[in-house]
């Protein structure tokens, strides 16, 4: 870890080092959304840019690993919301329409979700930004997954994965919402993970 600059008062160590970046890009995100660069972030922290760039290769990774480090109020949230539903079934389907729901109104979670400039569907919904977030989600539901039959959470993750991105992608005409949304996912969704456990 440098030492030099960090305005006079250098981190402890490389974990300190990460947390001030990251606090800083989020200070950059409050005031221009996707759009700031590492030298925003440098100059907050009075380091050189090449000190953020030791830590974080380019603006779209300090941009996802902030989006990530945020999102965790969400699923917080998203576990609560979740908590009574024990039946893998309804539990994914109210997932991701709670998640497809609250995306407009969750400006990290947006940044990580919505396609874009350093989304996780930038990369790819298979990416292993996406894969990440998707496998944080399934760990906060009350399911017990292995008694239901679902052994490939992985697997899982990318289905839902998928299913999110093309509702951000075309969220379809009109969208879709509320009883109407979760009417639509029991019907196409839902059955691929009541089969399992017949």
């Amino acid at each position: 870890m440098r030492t030099h600059g960090w305005s006079g008062a250098a981190p402890t160590d490389d974990e300190e080092a990460v947390d001030r970046i990251l606090a800083a890009a989020r200070r950059a995100i409050d005031r221009s959304g996707s759009d700031f660069g590492i030298a925003e972030v440098a100059r907050d922290l009075g380091v050189t840019r090449q000190t953020v760039y030791r830590y974080f290769p380019s603006v779209e990774a300090l941009l996802t690993a902030t989006s990530i480090a945020q999102t965790g109020h969400f699923l917080d949230v998203l576990a609560a919301h979740l908590s009574e539903i024990r039946d893998p079934a309804t539990a994914v389907v109210e997932g991701i329409a709670y998640t497809l729901e609250r995306l407009p109104h969750e400006k990290y979670l947006g940044l990580l979700l919505a396609p874009g400039r350093a989304s996780a569907f930038s990369a790819g919904v298979t990416s292993d930004t996406a894969f990440e977030f998707g496998r944080s989600m399934l760990d906060r539901y009350s399911v017990d997954w292995a008694a239901a039959g679902i052994d490939d959470l992985d697997q899982l993750v990318e289905h839902m994965l998928r299913i999110v991105q093309s509702f951000v992608i075309d969220p379809g005409r009109p969208p879709r919402s509320g009883e109407e949304l979760r009417a639509y996912l029991t019907t196409w969704v839902a059955p691929a993970l009541t089969s399992r456990r017949s």
